[in-house]
């Protein structure tokens, strides 16, 4: 994605999640489109590796999902990136067990961080997003879009398809406000998620050469692919997509 020639450059970006996978890649096409970028997460050394391959990146180490984050997060946003332009909820967490062996704790923290954080965060942005007209994009999966189950993953599944209920909620409460709300499912990217949630490197690696061959695109996808498709859904031209929920997957949710 190239500088935009808008006019509306640097805008201000806070994307939860940044400091691996698909965060850390969204944060570097906006910093390399021009805008000014807060990278949000638990690990101060992942997001500083973020922050340190562009000048325009800022790192905030906090738990998104403690009471006091949503309004900490939108302060120094608005003190480090003088704007908030775009919100990015992309931060999760996911568990592997099914029905009959979850830990409530682990399930607690999933429900946390990938719904809870979403809603308190996008609700303490308001007003600075009132204020540049901006955009709310938040990412949830395609494994759980439409009709399909997500055995051994299913809170996680439950909170991303509350997600994308609440996108579709949000996109006709904030149209008011002048803000935006989209979603994007991704298919399966190759992040590490799954094994810094527990699961055996071979395993993964297992797992991704399973499901390869189901890909009508013939890859598993890249962080990049979905970055790209963050960025032009905040790009002035997509004004008019609002509350809709675009599964970004090489064409695995339709086979």
């Amino acid at each position: 994605m190239t500088k935009s020639t808008q006019g509306e450059s640097p805008r201000g970006v806070v994307i939860t999640g940044g400091g691996t996978g698909i965060g850390r890649a969204t944060a570097h096409a906006f910093a390399a489109r021009g805008d000014r970028v807060l990278v949000v997460g638990r690990s101060f050394d992942s997001l500083a590796a973020t922050a340190a391959a562009h000048d325009g990146v800022r790192a905030l180490a906090v738990d998104i999902g403690h009471p006091d984050a949503p309004e900490q997060i939108v302060e120094t946003a608005l003190g480090e990136l003088g704007r908030i332009d775009v919100l990015v909820n992309n931060a999760a967490t996911a568990g592997f067990e099914p029905l009959g062996k979850l830990d409530r704790s682990a399930v607690v923290a999933q429900v946390e961080t990938n719904l809870l954080a979403p809603i308190f965060l996008t609700q303490a942005a308001m007003e600075p997003l009132a204020a540049t007209g901006g955009t709310v994009v938040n990412i949830g999966s395609a494994g759980c879009i439409g009709l399909r189950a997500m055995p051994e993953s299913s809170v996680y599944a439950a909170t991303k398809v509350g997600l994308d209920s609440l996108t579709r909620t949000w996109a006709v409460e904030l149209a008011p406000h002048g803000i935006r709300a989209v979603a994007i499912a991704p298919g399966l990217i190759d992040t590490g998620v799954a094994v810094r949630a527990g699961m055996p490197q071979p395993e993964y690696d297992d797992f991704l050469a399973g499901m390869l061959p189901r890909i009508p695109a013939g890859r598993v996808g890249a962080p990049e692919d979905i970055a790209w498709w963050v960025v032009a859904l905040t790009e002035p031209g997509a004004r008019y997509a609002n509350g809709a929920v675009f599964a970004v997957d090489g064409g695995l949710s339709v086979t």
